[in-house]
Formats: C-alpha cells, sequence, structure tokens
C-alpha cells in the first residue's frame, strides 16, 4: 500500500484552499508601500525616507497566550487575531512607532481553511485598526504535535520612527501626570489564573450568561485587546508625551517602572477610573489579594500617556473624543522607581 502526504496527516489542497480564502481579504489592508502581493518567499516594503529623515526601525513579537483555550471551548476564533495584532502594536506604540507592517504565524495539527480563515480575518481586522498591513504570514500543519482541533498563533509587527523623535521615558519628571487610558476587559494576559479560577474553582461553564457582566463568560472572556494607535496619534504633534507603558502581563505595577527614570516614582490612585466587573468577579470566587489582582491583571488600565501637568486636560479631551475612554490616575514625584497605588 503506498502512501502519502494527506494520509501522513499533511493537506497540501486544503492549504491551497485556505490561501485562496484569505488572499482577498488580506490585500484590503495593504498600504501604498507594499510591493508584493500574497504567496511569495518574503513580502516587500517601501520606506518612506521623505516623511522619515532619520528612520529607526522597531520590532515587536508576541502571541495570545492561553486566552486561545477560550476560543477552542467556545469554538468562536475571529477575535484572538485581534489580540495578536494588538499585543504587538501596542508594545511598538510605547517607543513613538508607527506600525507599518505585519507577519503572522499559524500552527495546528491538521489544517481546516474554514477556521483558520476565521483567525486571519481577525489578525486582518486587528491590521486595519492599528493602520498597518499584513504583509506575510506562514501556516504551519504538524500532525501530532497539537491536540485535536487546537492552534497556536504568534505574529510580530515593524514600525518606524525618526531617531529623534523616540519617546523613551527620559524627560519624565516630577510633577508629570498619568493618564490611563481604558481596557476592554482582561485583554491577552492572566488567562492561566482566570481559568483556574472560573472553571476550576467556580465550575462556571463556558457559555454561562453572568448578570454582573451582562453576557457569557465566553463574550466577556473572548472580548478583543484594544488597540490604542489612534490614541497616540490623536496626542502627536499637540501634547509633549514623555513616556508611554503598554499595560500587559505584570499590571501596571510590572509596566510602568520599565520607562521611568532613576530617582521617579509613580503614585496612582486606584479609585479614579472604572474597574471592569470582570476583575471584581475574579477576584470575588478566587478570593484573591487585591494587591495580587494588580500584579496580574490591566484592572481596566491597557495603556498608559505620561505628560506635563499642564496638557492633561487637552490630552484627555483629545483621547476621548477619539472614542477611548481617559482617565488622570497619577503623577510622577521623587523616589526610587516603584509604584505606589494608594
Amino acid at each position: 500500500m503506498s502512501i502519502s502526504y494527506k494520509k501522513a496527516g499533511v493537506d497540501i489542497y486544503e492549504a491551497e484552499k485556505f490561501v485562496k480564502m484569505i488572499s482577498p481579504i488580506v490585500r484590503t489592508t495593504f498600504r501604498k508601500e507594499v510591493l508584493t502581493d500574497i504567496g511569495l518567499f518574503a513580502g516587500l516594503f517601501k520606506l518612506d525616507i521623505r516623511k522619515y529623515k532619520e528612520p529607526v526601525l522597531v520590532s515587536g513579537t508576541d502571541g495570545v497566550g492561553t486566552k486561545l483555550k477560550i476560543a477552542f471551548q467556545a469554538d468562536k476564533h475571529d477575535t484572538v487575531g485581534i489580540d495578536l495584532v494588538a499585543m504587538c502594536v501596542n508594545d511598538i506604540l510605547t517607543l513613538g512607532a508607527e506600525p507599518l507592517f505585519f507577519l503572522d504565524y499559524f500552527a495546528t495539527g491538521k489544517l481546516n481553511a474554514e477556521k483558520a480563515s476565521q483567525v486571519i480575518k481577525g489578525i486582518i481586522e486587528g491590521c486595519r485598526q492599528a493602520g498597518c498591513a499584513l504583509i506575510g504570514g506562514e501556516t504551519a500543519e504538524m500532525p501530532g504535535f497539537y491536540k485535536k482541533n487546537e492552534y497556536d498563533l504568534s505574529g510580530f509587527a515593524v514600525g518606524v520612527i525618526n531617531k529623534s523623535d523616540i519617546i523613551h521615558g527620559k524627560a519624565i519628571n516630577e510633577g508629570d501626570v498619568i493618564i490611563g487610558v481604558a481596557s476592554s476587559g482582561l485583554h491577552s494576559n492572566g488567562f492561566s489564573l482566570v481559568r483556574k479560577v472560573l472553571f476550576d474553582i467556580g465550575k462556571i461553564k463556558i457559555d454561562q450568561y453572568v448578570s454582573e457582566l451582562g453576557c457569557s463568560i465566553a463574550e466577556e472572556l473572548l472580548k478583543p485587546t484594544e488597540i490604542y494607535v489612534k490614541a497616540y496619534f490623536t496626542l502627536k504633534g499637540k501634547v509633549k508625551i514623555k513616556g508611554m507603558a503598554h499595560i500587559t502581563g505584570g499590571g501596571i505595577p510590572g509596566n510602568l517602572p520599565r520607562i521611568l527614570p532613576k530617582g521617579k516614582t509613580s503614585v496612582i490612585y486606584k479609585n479614579s477610573w472604572e474597574i471592569h466587573p470582570i476583575f471584581q468577579f475574579i477576584q470575588k470566587i478566587g478570593k484573591i489579594t487585591e494587591v495580587e489582582m494588580f500584579k496580574v491583571f490591566n484592572m481596566g488600565i491597557g495603556y498608559i500617556f505620561v505628560v506635563d501637568a499642564q496638557d492633561v486636560k487637552k490630552a484627555l479631551s483629545l483621547i476621548n473624543n477619539k472614542g477611548y475612554r481617559a482617565y488622570l490616575i497619577g503623577e510622577i514625584v521623587k523616589g526610587k522607581g516603584e509604584i505606589r497605588i494608594i
């Protein structure tokens, strides 16, 4: 009896079907700088040196983590792609970079073109929100490596900024204020704890409706990570941005210190913004301390801008008018680089 690649578990025709399905919608993300079409071995992107006189490329890579387990349980795959893009572009944004292009890596045991296309549609939506082009990616079918109906997802973003415009936090000083921009919920961090609390301890079903949340657990947990590119560009050139932080794993205490100069401390006023009900729900079921909650989760703040005190009203107005929810959540004082949440 003869053997084939398909009998070994890899269906080349399903992969070809997948590429044909996604190619037209991938092209909708192309910017004028994209020089190649889908299907080549690599992607080309022309850098506009008229716009950037001293261009510095900025890159970032990430995945979605165990939030994917929620997508598997709920059999809903159209939002995790947005998470993937968000986790990458929000990181490079903290240096002031304009996101240019994105590439993804999708790996599974057995390719299902329909399901995979839903994931890619989410990536495309994320790229649209970030204003970057999806110029390529890789789809890997690896039989026996992943559990049935499961996949892994990762990607990276490349952006650009003029060297003189890099925002690194060195200009942050005493008296500056901290603006927090609301998250959409959990974003893409802390899901190992979330799953332990809700499903193991709370015995909650994935499709269970929770009145405190106003939706099912699946709907709440799969809310995509907010993309903050438009918030940044609405401030750029109008307000002096001294530092930015993407609030991911480690929460505010684990991320804000990364941009603080020596001798500076951040004081965060925890009652200055609205904490989303999902955090209170998790804390109650798991009997988790407030300190631990702030160490693990974003607690309702997904992105931070540090600006001069005289610019705070203008900055808040600009961000809120762009459709985000922004709050004055703290200030910079003299100290040893720690975060004080009071």
